[in-house]
């Protein structure tokens, strides 16, 4: 009898397939919604795993933690949370793991709590093989629902940030080669590492959403974040909200000294753990949106049509033939 196994199936299958345990829609976003009598709550819990995620050589115990912190705060975000409450921590390590690891940690997750608000609320130690960092992050649901299934064809997509220095960072970590060929600069070298150690999440961007909103009737809009990659997150939204999007290339946001290539190309839609926010307004929203925050961009439009992604720039489709991270 044939057993199939997680490496054949796939992440997405996988969660495809436990939505028989779950109510209705409830694997549709990041997070789970509890509605409560007073302010609804949003739930998320996100794991790093050594050798996986992270590992001693690319990333210090202190960045591991503001990172850990970073990853769930942005789930949370991208959601509609309008204020983060706290977080509980679950911890794997290994018997002979150093306190001062544990401590360095911990060091970074309070940093990333002072900055973005929340307290530690609790959570669960245990022995095992390798390191491993889960948190569950507890938000407040802010006046607009953002969802990945709230995307309408006719909507502008748009992205906060700049895609692939998380990738670069990386790989400059881990001393990973370069083709000969590819100059860069230190400028460039040093921006990716930050981004990959300490990446950034935006507060203020409900604020702005709500500043811009040309209609005060529209309570949901598309979103998510691109922590598994531009490609990915763009996917998720066609996918959830039955769209086909259409993604200009020439609009895309590049750092000023990201080289050219396909290969450079791949590691800008395919790197991940940029944790940016990808989203869908109307028109005449987007239009005022990126004229108070000029860290958004527009890079394209949902159409009506199988869901689906394509370049506008038809000579750049074969870039979607790549595949995006995989977890199994």
């Amino acid at each position: 009898m044939h057993k199939e196994i997680l490496e054949n199936i796939g992440e997405k299958e996988l969660i495809n397939r436990l939505r028989k345990f779950m109510p209705k829609n409830q694997i549709s976003d990041d997070c789970a919604l509890i509605k409560t009598k007073k302010d609804n709550l949003l739930v998320n819990n996100d794991s790093l795993v050594e050798n996986v995620h992270f590992n001693d050589i690319s990333i210090c115990p202190q960045d591991l933690g503001w990172k850990a912190v970073v990853s769930n705060i942005s789930d949370l975000l991208s959601s509609g949370s309008k204020k983060t409450i706290g977080i509980t921590i679950s911890l794997i390590l290994p018997a002979k793991t150093e306190w001062i690891w544990v401590e360095e940690l911990y060091k970074g997750i309070n940093k990333a709590l002072k900055e973005y608000g929340g307290i530690i609320l609790g959570g669960d130690c245990s022995k095992g093989n390798e390191k491993i960092i889960s948190i569950t992050a507890f938000g407040l649901q802010g006046e607009l629902e953002l969802r990945r299934n709230a995307c309408k064809p006719g909507e502008i997509i748009l992205t906060t940030g700049i895609h692939g220095l998380s990738k670069l960072g990386f790989m400059m970590q881990n001393k990973i080669n370069f083709n000969n060929n590819v100059f860069l600069n230190e400028k460039l070298i040093s921006k990716s590492i930050k981004h990959f150690c300490r990446p950034q999440v935006y507060p203020n961007f409900l604020k702005h959403l709500l500043k811009t909103r040309s209609n005060k009737k529209i309570k949901r809009i598309g979103c998510t974040d691109s922590s598994d990659g531009l490609f990915q997150a763009v996917q998720d939204l066609a996918i959830a909200s039955n769209c086909k999007a259409i993604i200009n290339y020439e609009k895309i946001p590049k750092d000023k000294d990201w080289p050219k290539g396909d290969k450079w190309d791949e590691y800008y839609f395919f790197g991940g753990e940029d944790y940016e926010l990808v989203f869908s307004l109307p028109k005449k929203w987007a239009n005022n949106l990126c004229k108070i925050d000029k860290n958004i961009n527009k890079i394209g439009f949902f159409a009506s049509g199988k869901p689906s992604i394509e370049f506008k720039e038809k000579s750049k489709n074969k870039l979607l033939q790549k595949s995006p991270f995989k977890h199994f």
